[in-house]
């Protein structure tokens, strides 16, 4: 295919049903308007980023609110919103926040803003559970100033309060917050960069922002999450595009400016475009892996959860996903692969496929045909594959599959529903996450394991709870590293999680647009157009 043949011919599939689509969002804005259109991974239909970890809604949470502290790209805390002095015991934290902090609707961020909201975190997300055991008291000194006193010093205050992640602790308006985080806000007042467009938004068709003029930066260089986020466009807007053809399509043309997942078989496609840029933004990458529901049959039964480890090839997995093996690797270690803590125990049978051990595991079980449901999203290119191979795997070893096929978002919310697979629940979905926070047993999601207090799949193992915690606590990097292969023997040994391998993922963008930051956090400030 010539580059002019890999111009023109998307452009002609734009007919009919995907143009009728494309017309629905393109709605122009004023003409003097900077507004940089994008295509994010899958439409956005839940706006509240501590009721789920969908990264989409985390990335939402990140254009309107903003965090107490941030993480630069050499992995250090840094200020934010807020700045902080430590007791000589390190026992006390004393966080001042600081100046020209403004709400959307003009009104000063305050001290109880801050702490209502991280109580609200705290609620739900897996960081900050056992933090808070470790917490004695949190009490406001002044509108600006509060202090957390801890019952022991630990490296997990200011790592939670960091954290980039599913789940980020975003700050929010005091009335805002006092929403149980079992029940979703209706007000999604920020002191962010940009501003939600509520009159705009079109749950998973389109999002729009615009800038908060009242944002002060940070003096800093941008860097991840920390340092100033400096707005240079007026509006964002996002724009769902469930058929990935029609986005590259759209981007080729002109009518959109972003792609933040460009789908591995379509790379060829804008690879070579002179007027297209494509670069991995995220250059640590994601692990991808399939979550087990240890609250009903059959996963409630440890050797069952083995058997589906063992079915699974991570090559297949990675070549259905990914196919060039410049983007993919297999590995083992649930805490990645390049990271600190990447101990690969189990590599035999957690990377390659054991059919013969498989099917002897389910022997043994006595796995009596129980239908093994697995959710499959339709939208979402970085998952479409994993659940398809995973179904075809588990059939070979001689488990009884049903494909339940939804839209990401829907998949997202089903997450949490803890009812039976014949009463409209789930036993396996999967997903992936940024090795960026998965190097520790707190910001990888998966490893807490306190029962139904935990993440989807609910896995219930009190010896990795207690060496997370002994992890927290721990004086030394060596020290750490010795908790971390513990946990990593136990969560594989237990089939917390099911690995399927490491990939990297490539963006693309109209190279009249420059500033776009390698994070692995996708945002938009600090980006231009170019003359």
């Amino acid at each position: 295919m010539t580059t002019q043949d890999r111009k023109t011919g998307p452009r002609r599939l734009l007919t009919g049903v995907a143009a009728a689509a494309l017309s629905l969002v393109f709605v122009s804005a004023p003409a003097s308007s900077e507004t940089l259109r994008v295509v994010m991974q899958s439409g956005l239909r839940i706006t509240d980023p501590i009721m789920t970890t969908a990264f989409i809604t985390r990335d939402h949470g990140y254009m309107i609110y903003d965090t107490l502290l941030g993480v630069d790209s050499d992995f250090n805390i840094q200020p934010q919103m807020a700045d902080w002095e430590v007791s000589d015991d390190d026992k006390t934290y004393t966080f001042t926040l600081r100046d020209d902090l403004k709400w959307h609707d003009g009104a000063a961020v305050t001290a109880e803003d801050a702490v209502a909201s991280i109580n609200r975190w705290a609620e739900i997300d897996s960081t900050a559970k056992p933090l808070m055991d470790m917490v004695d008291t949190i009490e406001i000194v002044d509108d600006k100033t509060f202090t957390v006193a801890l019952k022991t010093p630990t490296t997990l205050l200011l790592a939670g309060l960091s954290k980039m992640s599913s789940r980020a602790p975003f700050i929010m308006p005091k009335r805002v917050a006092e929403t149980p985080a079992s029940q979703p806000i209706d007000e999604f007042t920020g002191s962010g960069p940009f501003v939600f467009v509520e009159d705009e938004f079109r749950p998973g068709v389109k999002v729009v922002y615009e800038k908060f003029e009242d944002y002060v930066p940070r003096d800093e260089p941008a860097s991840w999450t920390a340092g100033g986020k400096d707005v240079k466009v007026d509006r964002v807007e996002w724009l769902t595009m469930p058929d990935q053809m029609t986005a590259v399509s759209a981007l080729q043309s002109g009518e959109v400016d972003f792609i933040q997942q460009v789908p591995f078989d379509l790379l060829p496609l804008v690879e070579n475009a002179p007027e297209i840029t494509v670069d991995i933004l995220d250059p640590l990458g994601a692990w991808t892996y399939f979550r087990m529901n240890w609250l009903h049959p059959p996963f409630d039964n440890k050797l069952v959860r083995q058997a589906a480890i063992a079915a699974v090839d991570q090559t297949a997995v990675m070549q259905a996903l990914v196919g060039n093996p410049d983007y993919y690797q297999t590995c083992a270690a649930i805490m990645g692969c390049g990271n600190v803590n990447g101990d690969e125990y189990g590599r035999d049978w957690v990377v390659n496929a054991q059919l013969d051990k498989a099917k002897a595991l389910l022997a043994e079980a006595g796995y009596d045909d129980t239908p093994v449901v697995i959710m499959a999203p339709t939208d979402l290119a970085m998952v479409v594959p994993q659940p398809i191979v995973i179904g075809d795997a588990l059939r070979k070893a001689g488990f009884n599959v049903q494909m339940k096929m939804m839209d990401w978002q829907t998949l997202a919310a089903q997450q949490s529903n803890q009812d039976a697979p014949s009463q409209g629940g789930w036993n396996i979905f999967s997903t992936y996450s940024i090795l960026a926070t998965s190097g520790d047993p707190f910001g990888n999601t998966p490893l807490a394991t306190d029962g139904r207090e935990s993440w989807a799949g609910w896995p219930d193992v009190p010896e990795i709870s207690a060496l997370r915690i002994a992890y927290a606590k721990a004086s030394s990097v060596d020290e750490q590293k010795q908790i971390a292969k513990k946990i990593q023997k136990i969560a594989v040994d237990e089939g917390v999680v099911g690995p399927l391998g490491q990939f990297r993922i490539p963006a693309a963008w109209n190279t009249q647009w420059s500033g776009f930051l390698e994070s692995p956090i996708t945002v938009f400030w600090n980006i231009s157009k170019d003359g």
